[in-house]
């Protein structure tokens, strides 16, 4: 049993004997897998049919785009999760590099994104409505729609409850299946027959303008279906060898998932029947896209197969999001944000079944207000996308803490991360931004709303002042309360009266320098931060 080091409090070490609790049993191929599956949920249901609405043929641009945006946030993230390994390391290192006020707002919009896996959740109602029409009605889920998606919700967090190694094994099948169907299902339309002049016929490649392609990002759907990388990072604490495995699973990932969607994408350009596209691609119109489009071929194998298909696809991956809400409400009661009841670990099982419980109750609630797997994925992306920007921040002040120390570098840094992440956080605060004044409006006062929670949980309990606390979390604040107004002033559902593609500009250049403002905020916080680094680390 290691020392006690100097600055490490009772809360602190309680806090490293349940970390030891984890069970380090995951590899390469598993963390890849948790990875693919949570990326491929059922975005790849619905999203190539959003972004043709949004953004017609040019919307293959924004999948391209999604993939080479998202890898460069994730390897921001890769560093963390290779040289700070811990269960639920994106709602931690928030809060070790610029203290209590990021660590809680970011945890609180975190916790909030818990409600993302109730999007999955209502895609698999969706699409079992074409059996149970009662369970799906004018977009929303009916009253036994909701009953039989809570008690999915229960199945899957049945299904969590044992060790890491039985929820491995089986998300590896899923994860198998999850590849076989969309590919299977390129395939087959594409068989089905072509029709030719489809980039460039029904308004052009880009009928709806180049900045169509920046609003599919987010409210078509793509960066929520791309999103999900991060999911190895949630169990560095958890993996055999994170500085080796966890890289490389974060961008296999990405580059497997990037490959699947573009070919959906161009096999429902190619596809979609003429007489379907009177009114432009904004006219295309399904409540089951694929299923319906494989129906209008005469391709009724290919939807049956889909039918079922749309229960395993979003059902692995909300078997793999009830796993990374379990690590990160672990987390955020490691935070402090919630009460260290549900940081208990199961001995037996090395696992956070208290946490389980309390995301199994946020879920059923999430799906109350939000019926629409549109109206979810919007509000929900932008919520993890407060993740991004702050992990941005953590690495490169974590960087220039070590620098001041003259420490050498870290095992496991990423090679360029000093001008990745001041790029990482402007990607980040695009998307927030591109996610349009629509889903906006409630999304960000929605995550604002951490900073009386803040003021509450009595940031002083372990020895620093609130005012030392506001002082260098107040970048984050403002940046949010920045990304508001100019929402409402741009062109992305906004007033308008900051035209494009200025509006784009103007949030990239307030988020390069916010970025700069909080690495010196957070390296200020960690000179006199307490211990809270894992043995290690």
């Amino acid at each position: 049993m290691r020392p006690t080091q100097p600055g490490e409090t009772p809360a602190i070490l309680t806090v490293l004997g349940e970390e030891r609790r984890l069970r380090k049993e995951l590899g390469f191929w598993s963390l890849t897998a948790i990875g693919f599956s949570n990326i491929l949920g059922s975005g790849w249901l619905f999203a190539a049919m959003f972004a043709a609405q949004t953004a017609g043929p040019a919307a293959l641009l924004s999948w391209v785009g999604a993939g080479v945006l998202c890898a460069l946030v994730a390897l921001v993230m890769v560093e963390l999760g290779a040289t700070r390994p811990e269960g639920g390391g994106t709602v931690r290192w928030p809060l070790y590099a610029s203290g209590r006020l990021v660590g809680t707002v970011v945890g609180w919009s975190v916790l909030l994104s818990v409600g993302g896996t109730a999007a999955e959740i209502s895609a698999i109602m969706q699409y079992a409505a074409h059996y149970l029409p009662g369970l799906y009605d004018n977009g929303r889920l009916t009253g036994s729609g909701l009953a039989v998606a809570s008690g999915l919700s229960v199945l899957l967090t049945a299904l969590n409850w044992f060790a890491v190694r039985a929820f491995a094994r089986l998300n590896n099948l899923v994860s198998l299946f999850k590849v076989l169907i969309p590919v299977l299902t390129v395939v087959a339309l594409f068989l089905s027959g072509t029709h030719s002049g489809r980039l460039t016929d029904h308004g052009g490649f880009a009928p709806y303008g180049y900045a169509a392609c920046l609003t599919a990002l987010a409210g078509g759907g793509i960066v929520y279906s791309v999103n999900g990388f991060q999911a190895p990072l949630d169990f560095s604490g958890e993996a055999r060898n994170p500085r080796r495995t966890v890289p490389l699973a974060v961008l296999t990932g990405i580059g497997l998932a990037v490959l699947v969607y573009l070919g959906l994408q161009l096999a429902f350009l190619f596809t979609v029947p003429d007489s379907l596209l009177g009114h432009g691609w904004q006219g295309v119109n399904f409540d089951s896209p694929f299923g319906q489009l494989a129906l209008v071929l005469n391709l009724h194998w290919l939807a049956t197969l889909l039918y079922a298909d749309a229960v395993v696809s979003p059902g692995g991956s909300a078997y793999v999001g009830v796993a990374i809400d379990a690590r990160h409400t672990y987390a955020l009661a490691k935070n402090g944000l919630l009460p260290r009841f549900f940081m208990r670990i199961d001995p037996r099982s090395g696992t956070a079944r208290r946490a389980l419980v309390l995301n199994l109750l946020v879920i059923i609630v999430f799906m109350l207000p939000f019926g629409g797997w549109q109206d979810i994925v919007s509000v929900m992306g932008d919520m993890y996308l407060i993740v991004y920007a702050a992990s941005a921040v953590a690495a490169a002040a974590f960087r220039a803490h070590d620098r001041d120390r003259e420490l050498p570098p870290s095992d496991g840094q990423v090679a360029g991360v000093h001008w990745i992440a001041p790029i990482s956080f402007v990607v980040a605060s695009e998307f927030v931004f591109w996610s349009g004044w629509h889903h906006l409006r409630l999304a960000l006062p929605l995550v604002l709303a951490g900073v009386p929670l803040f003021l509450m949980l009595r940031p002083d309990a372990e020895g620093r002042s609130s005012r030392d606390e506001l002082r260098h979390g107040a970048w984050l604040v403002f940046h949010l309360a920045a990304l508001t107004l100019l929402s409402w002033l741009g062109t992305f559902g906004g007033s308008g009266h900051l035209p494009a593609p200025y509006d784009s500009l103007v949030v990239g250049v307030l988020a390069l320098g916010v970025f700069f403002w909080a690495v010196r905020s957070g390296t200020a916080h960690l000179r006199t931060a307490p211990v809270t680094a894992l043995p290690g680390d």
